[in-house]
């Protein structure tokens, strides 16, 4: 029986992908159409990585959580590519993993069709083995979302690679090293508070815990 494949688990928005405009437009979206007063984009920002109804329940009454969230449902893939792009270097970085061996998954809190679609519209589906939204699965700091990724790919997990404190908690669950970026919505303070074993402004720094010589 061959052995698992060595896999690199990655968030996707504010990891891979510059889509924080896109998504606090949509999220912002939602309060002006249903007329409730909306939050600063930098509040925002800072609540990115969490489930979208606990995201909308931080900054509205409860009950008001779930028709906030089907706005948002309906205006985001309609937007979700306005400006959204993956961030510099990130298809030669999944293209050297690859080389090397390494199989690259996602694990994000993204519904799997939504981050699908995403992957796939800005390109980046070719340079990854597998997508996992979070779905039925508890949500990150669980670990569930990164432990269902990995064993689609019949892979074992060797590191974490995410913008935010769930992200480094997750992965910690997980039993994995773990790698925060901070080009997302991340600051190097919380990332570092969360226990994250490395914290970058970009990707660069991944084969340092990985134990191998950058390309």
């Amino acid at each position: 029986m061959p052995e698992p494949r060595p896999t690199v688990i990655f968030d996707l928005d504010g990891t891979l992908v510059d889509s924080q405009q896109d998504i606090v437009n949509s999220f912002l979206h939602a309060f002006s159409e249903l007329g409730l007063p909306a939050p600063s984009r930098e509040a925002v920002v800072a609540s990115i990585g969490r489930p979208l109804e606990a995201m909308y329940a931080e900054f509205a009454l409860a009950e008001l959580a779930p028709a906030l969230s089907d706005v948002y449902r309906r205006h985001y893939p309609q937007h979700f590519t306005d400006t959204t792009a993956p961030y510099e270097g990130v298809p030669a970085l999944l293209t050297h993993l690859a080389e090397r061996g390494y199989a690259r998954v996602v694990a994000t809190t993204k519904r799997t069709a939504m981050a699908t679609a995403l992957v796939e519209a800005v390109g980046l589906a070719p340079f990854l083995d597998h997508v996992q939204g979070t779905d039925d699965l508890p949500a990150k700091p669980a670990p569930a979302v990164l432990q269902r990724a990995v064993s689609v790919v019949s892979g074992a997990g060797v590191l974490m690679v995410g913008d935010s404190v769930v992200d480094i908690k997750a992965g910690a669950a997980a039993g994995l090293p773990t790698y925060g970026v901070t080009w997302g919505s991340g600051t190097r303070a919380a990332l570092e508070a969360a226990g994250a074993d490395l914290v970058r402004p970009d990707l660069n720094g991944i084969w340092e815990l990985l134990g191998s010589a950058a390309p």
